[in-house]
Parts: structure tokens; sequence; C-alpha cells
């Protein structure tokens, strides 16, 4: 091959739309793994404080939300559906939730530390706070 076409292929190559390159996983894409983080951490304060419950259709809107975005980046359903179901990134997704809230003094033997952080999260309208309500 001669130089100028080793630069032409180098320009169209680069020259391509993003999703014509290998996409990265889902849990790389920080708009995705941050709301499924809060919103699995969000689950887990309502499963354990039960002054707190979570809010069902906020959650289900941002669900919708969350799988337009995907599908804007190139996703396809099955894709985003895989990701989601996959019992190995269930299993991260609860490990890095447990680091997150021990890290935030919440421990599972006393459900009031769940209460706590939920409702400083709730006080300070976070991705997490916004997925719960106090009774």
């Amino acid at each position: 091959m001669t130089r100028t076409l080793i630069a032409a292929v180098a320009l169209c190559v680069s020259a391509l739309p993003l999703g014509a390159a290998a996409k990265p996983s889902l849990r790389d894409v920080p708009q995705v793994e941050n709301i499924i983080f809060a919103a699995a951490v969000a689950h887990e304060v309502s499963e354990y404080c039960q002054s707190i419950k979570p809010r069902h259709l906020k959650a289900l809107g941002m669900a919708w939300d969350l799988k337009s975005q995907a599908n804007d980046l190139g996703y396809s359903n099955a894709e985003i559906r895989a990701y989601v179901e996959s019992d190995s990134e269930k299993a991260r997704m609860r490990a890095k939730g447990e680091l997150f809230l021990k890290a935030n003094g919440v421990d599972y033997s006393t459900p009031e530390t769940f209460c706590v952080f939920g409702r400083a999260e709730i006080d300070k309208s976070s991705a997490i706070g916004a997925l719960l309500r106090a009774k």
C-alpha cells in the first residue's frame, strides 16, 4: 500500500460515526451505570427501612429515559436487556452498593442506619433520594 492509500484509509476510519466503532460495555457508560447504581441503592434502602418507600413511577420513568439514552448511543434493546438481566452484573452492582452503603455508615445488622442514610439522600435530593419517599 502506498502512504497516500494508508492515510486515506486512516482518515475514513477516523471519520466513521461512533456507532460503527466497537461500543463499550454499558457498565462503562457513566449515564447508564450511575442511574442503575442509584436505583439499586434506593431499592436496597427501601427493603431495609420500613419508613421509606420506593417511588415506583419515578423509577419507571427513569428506566424508560435510560433505555432511550442507551438506544441513542447505539445499543439495541437486546443489549440493554442482556446487561440489566445479567447475573454477573447484578452481583457486581450488589457488591458495589454494599461497599458504598458501608462507606456511608449503613450497617446491615442495624436497619435504622438505612433509614438515616435514606432520609439524608432524600434531603439532598440526590439521584438515590429522588427514587425514595419517606412515609
